[in-house]
């Protein structure tokens, strides 16, 4: 195990009827800005009871932040919040709603301009605006991280950025804001939370017990609700409840304490959406199968310990047990109704090699946790993604 440090300094407010809990957690003198996707929260009555629990409090709401949230549409709120002195930031949605409102409160008190935040990965970041995010969509665990990535859409970019500055000093999650949610978008999360789990698991072994063990745990726990979620008639309260937990976990800094990291699926993935506009989850469905094929041999002690631990697989050779285990992979995310194949939604190899430059162009030459997945091995990665 590496050395590390780990704190995480998120409030969590789990459960039903916690959204009256803004009453007390947004300070009583804060002059609130809400940040909202679509129309959805208005619809479910969500925003309703998120302006009835702020009170008093001045408040106005910035709508309109899209999935894969948009460089421009968040500095749309930034000189919102600049011209009418918004002191608070409030989060109402999903993963791509929290991303945008970090990197909006990064930049409201930026020196310079705010696309050098995403050039640098935020290690310019020097402070940020206080924000809170109540949860309505569970996938990307930005309620509880200090993460995020953004879309350029004019240069066909979608940079990451991290900072100890935009951690959330709180988050809402009350698992029945998800019943409303399209079974799509609950399919998503599904992923989105697997492959999280993955990109710090599936590495080598650093004698991390603890830290295998809870990845493991989350990943299993993943494979039997996620059916579940879909089948269901009905939302099952105690189903939602444990997706919303297990997305948050995945990405909280717990199972990545002292571990090695890939996250090379998820940088290829983001080219993809930046390009095609596919869901983020979709395209970590298509990448992460074959990028286990192709790093089979680096990964092995850990294929061989997923297949067991995870799937079960005990029997045939340890090639065939690999085999397998990336098999099961595949399987799972298709029957989460999400194809794995770039032709599934409508691509060939012709998109290859632009994904392989927009690669180059965003310095994504050394990927994964030996830093050796060199664009060959991306190019390599897509065709066999096809």
């Amino acid at each position: 195990m590496f050395n590390f440090d780990f704190h995480n300094p998120t409030h969590i407010a789990f459960g039903k009827g916690r959204v009256a809990d803004l009453a007390k957690l947004v300070p009583a003198s804060a002059k609130v800005l809400i940040l909202v996707g679509g129309a959805s929260a208005e619809k479910t009555g969500t925003l309703a009871e998120v302006r009835s629990a702020l009170g008093e409090r001045a408040h106005s709401t910035f709508a309109g932040i899209e999935p894969n949230p948009g460089f421009d549409t968040a500095m749309q709120a930034v000189n919102q919040i600049r011209s009418e002195g918004f002191d608070f930031l409030l989060a109402v949605g999903g993963g791509s709603v929290i991303d945008a409102t970090k990197f909006i409160a990064a930049a409201v008190p930026f020196e310079g301009d705010p696309w050098t935040i995403l050039l640098k990965g935020g290690r310019n970041i020097q402070s940020a605006l206080p924000f809170g995010a109540v949860l309505t969509l569970p996938a990307t665990g930005s309620e509880m991280n200090n993460g995020g990535v953004i879309t350029r859409r004019d240069m066909g970019a979608k940079l990451p950025f991290r900072s100890s500055h935009v951690f959330p000093r709180f988050a809402v999650l009350d698992p029945t804001k998800t019943y409303t949610l399209p079974v799509q978008q609950l399919a998503n999360g599904v992923v989105d939370a697997f492959v999280h789990t993955v990109e710090q698991y599936l590495t080598y072994p650093s004698h991390a017990p603890v830290q295998d063990r809870f990845a493991e745990g989350l990943l299993q726990t993943l494979v039997e609700v996620g059916p579940r979620l879909l089948d269901a008639k009905e939302p099952v309260y105690d189903d939602r409840a444990t997706l919303m937990w297990a997305a948050t976990l995945a990405l909280n800094g717990l199972i990545g304490a002292g571990v090695p990291q890939d996250w090379s699926t998820h940088m290829i993935g983001h080219e993809l959406t930046a390009l095609h506009n596919i869901d983020h989850a979709r395209t970590l469905a298509i990448v992460l199968p074959a990028m286990l094929h192709e790093r089979r041999v680096q990964k092995r002690d850990k294929l061989l310990q997923y297949g067991q631990r995870v799937w079960g697989i005990r029997s045939g050779t340890e090639d065939e047990r690999i085999a397998a285990a990336i098999e099961n992979t595949r399987t799972f995310f298709e029957h989460m109704g999400i194809p794995t194949r770039l032709r599934d939604y409508g691509l060939d190899a012709s998109v290859v090699s632009a994904v392989v430059a927009q690669l180059e162009s965003h310095g994504m030459t050394q990927l994964g946790e030996h830093r050796d997945i060199d664009l060959a091995v991306s190019r390599r990665v897509l065709e066999a993604a096809l």
